[in-house]
């Protein structure tokens, strides 16, 4: 009889456990750990979402200044942003070699894998395209093409490069400021609308770039020209 009594008591907690609970609010609760300490969190953290600025032109030029820029752009990135994502994982690597010898060698695989990869469809790149390369090499590195040539070669070899890049009018040691170069701000414009329409996968910047900043200071001078005309 104490078994009986002790299956239906088990039993109808079962069922009651079953029952779908009153839901009193469907926020999810996080806990932050403060000094041993466990804090519910209500808010949830949203990622930064960029108001992009109508587009407009002085003229038919400029229009088509900025649909070549951005097939050209769109172009490129995906090869800046596995460059920054293969330097990222050498670095790792690297951190974890103890031995000169050993580091020294698994950077000349990395090196050779990355020319490899590359090297086929960079050749299928016009001057322009280039040059985009390397200034987006630089956004997504925080270092120039020639500094890690450098880094992952040596010295006379990225000199080397640069001189044979200057042939084509492309500079190896270009960075990239779209608060300075107009060209730059229009690029990283592009880069904006592409991530936000799902054109281009996002990839941070290795250094901040103040987007508003850049749009208050260009449209400006474009106001500027345009009373001065």
């Amino acid at each position: 009889m104490k078994y009986i009594t002790y299956i239906m008591l088990l039993f109808s907690a079962l069922v009651f456990a079953q029952e779908d609970p009153v839901e009193q609010d469907s926020t999810a609760v996080h806990y932050m750990i403060i000094e041993g300490d466990s804090i519910p969190v209500t808010e949830v953290e949203l990622d930064e979402v960029l108001m992009l600025p109508n587009l407009s032109f002085k003229d038919r030029k400029a229009r088509i200044r900025y649909v070549v820029l951005r097939r050209k752009t769109h172009k490129v990135f995906p090869y800046a942003k596995l460059a920054a994502e293969r330097l990222e994982t050498l670095q790792k690597r690297l951190d974890l070699l103890e031995r000169k010898r050993d580091r020294k060698k698994y950077a000349k695989v990395i090196q050779r894998y990355i020319e490899d990869e590359f090297s086929a469809e960079l050749k299928k790149l016009t001057k322009t395209e280039g040059q985009i390369l390397v200034k987006l090499i630089h956004r997504q590195t925080g270092k120039t093409t020639f500094d890690l040539i450098k880094e992952l070669r040596n010295g006379w070899r990225a000199f080397w490069f640069n001189s044979t890049a200057k042939l084509f009018n492309i500079s190896l040691k270009e960075e990239f400021d779209p608060l300075v170069v107009e060209e730059d701000y229009l690029i990283e414009d592009i880069l904006q609308r592409a991530f936000q329409n799902g054109i281009l996968e996002k990839q941070e910047p290795a250094f901040e770039i103040d987007y508003y900043a850049c749009v208050n200071k260009w449209s400006k001078s474009k106001k500027k020209s345009n009373k001065s005309e």
